[in-house]
């Protein structure tokens, strides 16, 4: 009897350094990377410096918007890896002078490209203030500029639950959570 019960305290602790060792490489920066790639990567961070804009925000948001899935499209038409739709990119290219028919929309040099330029225009419409912007990349410039004007969201982080639309409000807090993980990694 008392040698079993030292069988399987031996076994349990066995299983329990076991189990740690198993949290600590998946808990380990190498393996999250895995998780949270940045995809891309050339265009991510050459378009992010071109623009000024944070490299592991465009990460996060690409991670939110499409999974890393190029050829991505939703439901209301945006499309490619930072789901851009096709009037946001027409209106971007005509300001940036380059060419734009909406298939280009799933080149991921071409997305990045007019994503990244996108969150610099927001972030000059909205600035200090990454919430709004993140809002009004979901949402689009014209309601979430409306909503603060008419009061109906305050901008502030802590206000999510003010937001009209439930897909911005949950939109938000998860590209913050992966930017701060993409910070927390790669930062």
């Amino acid at each position: 009897m008392v040698l079993r019960v030292r069988r399987l305290v031996r076994f349990f602790l066995i299983l329990g350094i076991l189990i740690s060792l198993c949290y600590a490489v998946i808990l380990s920066p190498p393996v999250q990377k895995l998780f949270y790639p940045i995809p891309h990567s050339e265009y991510v961070y050459q378009y992010s410096r071109n623009y000024q804009v944070d490299p592991l925000l465009v990460a996060a948001v690409i991670r939110a918007e499409s999974r890393f899935s190029h050829t991505a499209e939703s439901g209301s038409g945006a499309r490619g890896l930072m789901q851009i739709m096709p009037e946001t990119a027409e209106w971007a290219a005509q300001k940036l002078k380059i060419d734009f028919h909406s298939e280009m929309l799933f080149d991921p040099q071409y997305n990045i490209r007019i994503g990244c330029w996108y969150l610099r225009e927001l972030q000059d419409t909205f600035p200090d203030n990454l919430a709004v912007v993140l809002a009004a990349y979901n949402a689009g410039q014209g309601n979430v500029s409306k909503w603060l004007e008419d009061g109906v969201w305050d901008g502030q982080l802590n206000h999510l639950e003010e937001l009209p639309f439930p897909e911005t409000r949950i939109y938000v807090q998860k590209v913050l959570k992966y930017y701060q993980r993409y910070q927390e990694l790669y930062g």
